[in-house]
């Protein structure tokens, strides 16, 4: 779920999908935020993500929800001048962070990025110009399901990033873990889904479960706090879970 009071995207960004914006004013050069990624890098794991995610040079990928920009960016680099990163936001989404969407487009195509564009879809849909390798959303999957979103089933979703993938492409999802059989009870509230259900509701949309990560993992977090509860915002334990297309 969107928070007001949204910080700084291609600058410090802190948590993925549901915070933060794209630092655009003339100080922010490449190298700057480049430096400020890499000190980002041990929290968040985005290099090993990525490689987990299996990305390369010249890959298309689908950054559902971009928020902060720092998977974009991660991306970005990675696939180069022959890949692309399309930032698409959902409508519902977006009219809650209209300053991020302004400033993530504003940044798409400079020079600095000119690999990345972005685009604003109805939240039923996810459409590129081309097939692409990857369909990646990072703390964004327990937003869909929520009123402000719509009500989205989830199988709307899963099925619309089926068909925006390559045959043998990935769908990878972070997300923050709910108490186990806990379903979607979570969602709205404590901002958090059960893993399970995720899993049973991505396989049924004819995904292949391709393995998981613990790169996120805290066995601290009791699962029963807010995520931007304090105590253990940016510490929540989350987890990664990869599909592939057959």
């Amino acid at each position: 779920m969107i928070r007001a009071g949204l910080a700084v995207l291609l600058g410090a960004a802190a948590l993925g999908g549901c915070t933060q914006k794209w630092d655009t004013g003339n100080t922010a050069t490449a190298d700057t935020r480049l430096a400020r990624d890499v000190a980002l890098d041990a929290r968040r794991h985005g290099p090993e993500i990525a490689a987990f995610a299996g990305v390369k040079s010249g890959d298309k990928v689908i950054d559902l929800i971009p928020g902060g920009g720092y998977w974009t960016r991660t991306f970005a680099r990675i696939v180069g001048p022959s890949g692309h990163v399309y930032g698409i936001w959902p409508q519902p989404y977006a009219a809650e962070a209209g300053s991020d969407v302004k400033s993530y487009a504003a940044a798409a195509g400079t020079p600095a990025f000119a690999n990345v564009s972005a685009s604003t879809q109805p939240a039923t849909s996810l459409t590129a110009p081309e097939k692409v390798d990857l369909v990646f959303t990072s703390q964004n999957y327990h937003d869909y399901p929520d009123k402000f979103m719509g009500s989205i089933d989830p199988a709307v979703l899963n099925k619309a990033v089926f068909d925006a993938l390559k045959p043998g492409g990935i769908y990878l999802i972070i997300d923050h873990a709910a108490a186990p059989g806990s379903g979607m009870r979570d969602t709205d509230t404590l901002h958090r889904i059960d893993p399970a259900i995720v899993k049973k509701q991505v396989t049924a949309a004819g995904f292949v479960f391709d393995g998981e990560s613990k790169l996120l993992a805290n066995a601290g977090d009791d699962h029963t706090k807010p995520v931007f509860d304090p105590s253990i915002r940016r510490h929540t334990d989350q987890f990664i879970y990869k599909f592939r297309r057959p």
